[in-house]
């Protein structure tokens, strides 16, 4: 099974799993960022959705791991008002309570609640645990609590900063492949990292907002809270745009509030530049693998603004004081920005995608945004760029023509392809931990157990500004 196929075949049986929702899908257009209150009159003939069921209908999720804020989504089985109860002792004496949504009104859902946490402090611990009130809404004058709800259990996570511990992982193309992803969670477990960069491809084509919370807050593994404590960032591959719900996939995942990007960036809420101890982490979207301009997509895409945006953003981003005197400088994005194969296609053929020269009629690799951002990443000394898509694990050295290293993480494939065994195809965990005066990173082969490469960079030499003599009066 080649990999076009097998993201085709693992996307059937993800509609075949959310049939009853299909229907549905077409009102999701409608919706509010975290589900329309009207929404749930719709829903309440679902049987599964009755009032002795449990309000909180799943762990927490750390997103968009940060120096000052942090993301905490779960999802719900009805109606409901969520919160965080989020504090600095471990018996949340001291705690606040934050509610999801932003100023004037609280963000009412009856799939997701999102809470964005903002003035939190750089590399601390924080201590929280999730809430939720059930809301009786018949009309403006017309609401009621029905009840609260708190889970049980004490969470702990620890932001970013110059004093966090320098050590993550990456994982990419887990495409709602359940094995492959139950792995790639358990070895994370083990490795414990200061927080996760999913690499994209999370999904195949998700019409409906429970395909997606299926994918991120409830996913068929054993390890239900994998990302409770573990906080996460993410990078969306060319799968996570498409599909109806994939289109405002920030239902699920959320954006970073808007008072923490400049006016100019609001809509950039899924690009980061964290620091992480030793290590400055750049987040990249590279979207679609085809061109705005390709039939097949009605001209519903806007790629290129998008990418031209990113870069007048990275290009201040690695300018911010923390990044450019990080010790090592790390970029992650989707889409390869580097390909020495002469027939892998470059994702700028016009009109269609489409040259007998090339064996895909989708990008391969992202020619486009190599030419705006590389020139910026050599120019901050970027030693290493992580990225995905391709299914298959492959390390490209420095050169000197190209100073950086790149490095492109494994794909859901189980070792087979067209149902022949190839030892070749298997899912990885990338890790990265700084240790010995070293950035060492372990790429880990999740589909024989052992450590596939492991590679060591050293420092970059940081630029000192000059500073300024000042004239004798």
């Amino acid at each position: 099974m080649n990999r076009r196929d097998f993201i085709k075949k693992t996307a059937i049986i993800s509609v075949a799993a959310g049939a009853a929702e299909v229907s549905r899908a077409a009102n999701l257009i409608n919706m509010s960022p975290a589900g329309a209150p009207e929404d749930a009159a719709m829903r309440a003939e679902d049987s599964a959705l009755t009032p002795e069921s449990r309000l909180i209908a799943s762990a927490p999720m750390l997103q968009n791991y940060a120096e000052t804020s942090i993301g905490i989504a779960f999802a719900v089985s009805d109606l409901a008002n969520g919160y965080v109860l989020i504090g600095l002792q471990p018996d949340l004496s001291d705690a606040r309570k934050v509610l999801a949504g932003g100023y004037r009104t609280t963000e009412l859902s009856d799939r997701v609640c999102q809470v964005r946490i903002t003035g939190l402090q750089p590399a601390t611990t924080y201590y929280y645990r999730i809430g939720a009130d059930r809301i009786q809404y018949k009309g403006g004058y017309s609401m009621k609590n029905l009840g609260t709800e708190e889970d049980t259990h004490t969470y702990h996570f620890t932001t970013a900063g110059a004093g966090a511990k320098a050590h993550f992982c990456v994982i990419n193309d887990t495409h709602a492949s359940w094995r492959p992803f139950g792995l790639a969670i358990e070895k994370i477990a083990q490795v414990a990292p200061a927080c996760v960069v999913w690499n994209g491809d999370a999904s195949n084509v998700e019409e409906t907002i429970e395909a997606q919370m299926r994918i991120f807050l409830n996913p068929e593994i054993e390890r239900k809270d994998y990302a409770a404590q573990v906080p996460y960032l993410f990078c969306p591959g060319n799968h996570d745009f498409r599909g109806m719900a994939n289109r405002h996939l920030e239902r699920v995942w959320m954006y970073r509030q808007p008072e923490e990007r400049t006016v100019r960036d609001w809509d950039l809420g899924r690009n980061f530049a964290v620091r992480m101890g030793e290590v400055a982490l750049i987040g990249l979207d590279t979207g679609e693998d085809k061109l705005d301009t390709n039939p097949k997509f009605a001209g519903i895409f806007q790629m290129k603004p998008y990418r031209e945006a990113q870069t007048a953003w990275l290009r201040d981003a690695l300018q911010r004081p923390e990044i450019a005197s990080a010790p090592y400088l790390v970029a992650f994005c989707h889409i390869p920005l580097f390909d020495d194969n002469p027939k892998h296609n470059p994702g700028d053929i016009a009109p269609a995608d489409k040259d007998p020269k090339y064996n895909t009629d989708f990008a391969m690799w992202q020619r486009t945004c190599a030419e705006m951002w590389v020139p910026l990443l050599e120019e901050a000394r970027c030693q290493l760029i992580i990225t995905a898509h391709q299914h298959r694990y492959q390390y490209f050295a420095p050169t000197p023509e190209r100073p950086w290293a790149q490095l492109v993480g494994g794909g859901p494939e189980m070792g087979e392809e067209g149902g022949k065994k190839n030892p070749r195809l298997y899912p990885t965990v990338i890790e990265g931990e700084v240790h010995d005066a070293q950035l060492h990173i372990t790429i880990h082969n999740l589909l024989s157990g052992n450590v596939q490469q492991a590679l060591a960079i050293a420092p970059r030499a940081i630029r000192q500004k000059k500073k300024r003599k000042r004239d004798k009066a």
